[in-house]
């Protein structure tokens, strides 16, 4: 791992969203034509094709679900229940109610926050298992009071769906699991089939044609957003393991080839402890090849003047992890402007967010934690205005009202208020 001594006040990091090939959003255009217009059929063909494996329907049955407890084992059931408590939990707490308030000329304003209809959570699978993206899309639109969550998931070669990610989806509180992936399971859900009613938003993550439908389906549906590969910065200073330290930078290194990894310490020991535990880590890790390619091309470990040098590095960074492994870490938490999620100390090591701490692992990546957040319980709510205006309050500001439409060249508008002073 590249260790490199950094003079500057902060550091610039280039990073884009991958648009894909024009050949890919080609494809996935004419995915997407072809289950508006064959539906069921379509996506059992593109199915067939992709996944190679031939359905007779795509709605996972209760039967399925109740062999996935039997099949799971029971210690396994349990930890994801408890996992989907924590999670419950804290989304529960971003529960935000309707108000209003009465005026003294009478008028009475407010906001109404009414949950979306129906919302389509996208889960990797097909050769993975990813029962935690089950848990971090559904327990939050639940929360929010959706009343129809419907999961996709590409099936594996033998037609099934793991056990987990069912159990999962039971626990979360899904009202369906469908047998798709892929941007025909996105234009599903987009669209709507006989079999898979249209949604009104579609979350989670997935492969660049799953991205790329998410941005097509755009407009006639909302999305969460198009993800980028996982990131993770460090700041550390000699109070930490390095030995702890290389393995939260090789925990997300093993999701992609182009993970980004990087640590930022103002100690060159630490810095060369890390780079040496990092391959010595690298030999027997099982997916050494993903995590070395990804340490090689997205991988540093950064020699930074102090920890406030490192804080304005990952705050020009905006990184989705960031890990804080300092003495007196909380000091400088509001120092930090820009992470998808930030752990704090050594025990608060990244996976523990991913899977059972509560907060949800669907995050803002490839810089855009400047201004994005965390998926949540406001994804899966719309807010409405309301306004019950007094005759008290027209006869004051009616004027007012039609000047200001006047000056803007809307005669109507300003004619629509004057009648009713």
């Amino acid at each position: 791992m590249k260790v490199i001594e950094l003079n500057g006040d902060e550091i610039s990091f280039d990073r884009n969203l991958d648009n894909g090939t024009e050949q890919q959003r080609q494809a996935v255009v004419d995915i997407i034509a072809d289950v508006r217009q064959r539906g069921d059929a379509a996506v059992l063909a593109l199915t067939e094709r992709f996944d190679g494996v031939r359905l007779d329907r795509l709605r996972v049955d209760e039967t399925e679900i109740d062999a996935a407890y039997a099949a799971l084992d029971p210690s396994l059931i349990e930890t994801i229940r408890e996992a989907a408590a924590h999670i419950r939990d804290f989304h529960e707490r971003q529960v935000r109610a309707s108000w209003s308030m009465t005026k003294p000329d009478g008028s009475r304003l407010g906001q109404q926050i009414t949950p979306l209809d129906a919302v389509g959570v996208y889960v990797p699978g097909g050769t993975a298992m990813y029962p935690s993206s089950v848990l971090m899309g559904v327990v939050p639109a639940k929360v929010a009071g959706v009343a129809r969550v419907a999961v996709t998931t590409p099936p594996a070669a033998s037609g099934a769906i793991a056990p987990a990610v069912l159990v999962a989806a039971r626990e979360a509180g899904a009202d369906e699991v469908y047998k798709a992936g892929g941007a025909q399971a996105v234009a599903a859900l987009a669209y709507g089939t006989d079999s898979i009613g249209k949604v009104d938003k579609i979350v989670g993550p997935g492969n660049i044609f799953v991205a790329l439908a998410k941005r097509e389906v755009f407009g006639a549906v909302d999305i969460d957003s198009i993800a980028g590969p996982s990131e993770i910065a460090v700041i550390a200073d000699d109070s930490a393991n390095p030995r702890w330290l290389a393995a939260d930078l090789l925990s997300q290194a093993e999701h992609d080839t182009r993970a980004a990894a990087v640590l930022f310490t103002p100690s060159r020991a630490l810095a060369e402890r890390v780079a040496d535990e990092v391959a010595r880590q690298l030999e027997d890790l099982p997916r050494r090849d993903i995590a070395a390619q990804a340490i090689a091309d997205n991988g540093a470990i950064y020699v930074v003047r102090d920890v406030a040098h490192a804080v304005a590095c990952v705050n020009a960074f905006a990184p989705e992890h960031l890990e804080v492994v300092v003495e007196d870490a909380e000091a400088w938490l509001g120092e930090i402007r820009h992470a998808g999620a930030i752990f704090l100390g050594p025990y608060s090591t990244e996976p523990v967010g991913d899977y059972f701490a509560g907060p949800n692992h669907v995050l803002p990546t490839s810089g855009t934690a400047r201004f994005s957040s965390p998926l949540g319980v406001d994804d899966f709510v719309k807010k409405s205005s309301v306004i019950a205006y007094s005759e008290r309050a027209m006869r004051e500001n009616g004027g007012k009202i039609a000047a200001l439409a006047r000056l803007e060249g809307l005669e109507a508008h300003a004619r629509a208020v004057e009648m009713r002073n």
